[in-house]
């Protein structure tokens, strides 16, 4: 194996391995969980605080680069649901939990957003991407009115 193709994998390897889901982290999965239909009130997938953070720096990002919004922060998280999964299978390769809660923002306000996880569309197809919305701050409707592509 060439000394560049030892590098590549290496630089692979050690991409990979924060990945990994600790032990104890994995739900279990009961019969009665319906594809499509789930519904979890701790949050699960979504409550993950490398998705909450995940969106919260983007929205950050968002609001300082699109004119005209306000200058507001994501400061909380409340009643984060999935309110739909779709799994990955044969015809549909990339697995998707759509996702909602309510944030409090810097300003006072309470806000809705609605967000999506794709497994194994992260960079390089390595971990997963998310994809959000908060109502009122998609001024280039993105998302369609009032977020609806996400919900």
């Amino acid at each position: 194996m060439t000394r560049f193709a030892k590098s590549a994998l290496a630089a692979l390897i050690s991409l990979c391995t924060p990945l990994a889901a600790p032990l104890g982290v994995m739900q279990a999965v009961h019969a009665a969980d319906l594809p499509g239909a789930y519904s979890d009130d701790d949050g699960g997938v979504c409550g993950q605080p490398w998705v909450l953070s995940k969106i919260t720096s983007r929205f950050s990002y968002q609001v300082k680069h699109v004119p005209h919004l306000p200058d507001v922060q994501i400061t909380d998280f409340h009643r984060i649901h999935q309110h739909r999964y779709l799994p990955a299978n044969e015809t549909w390769p990339i697995g998707r939990r759509y996702c909602g809660a309510t944030v409090n923002l810097s300003d006072g306000r309470a806000r809705a957003i609605w967000y999506l996880i794709e497994e194994g569309q992260g960079f390089a197809s390595i971990g997963d991407n998310v994809e959000f919305c908060v109502s009122g701050f998609d001024r280039w409707m993105v998302y369609n009115g009032s977020c609806r592509v996400l919900r």
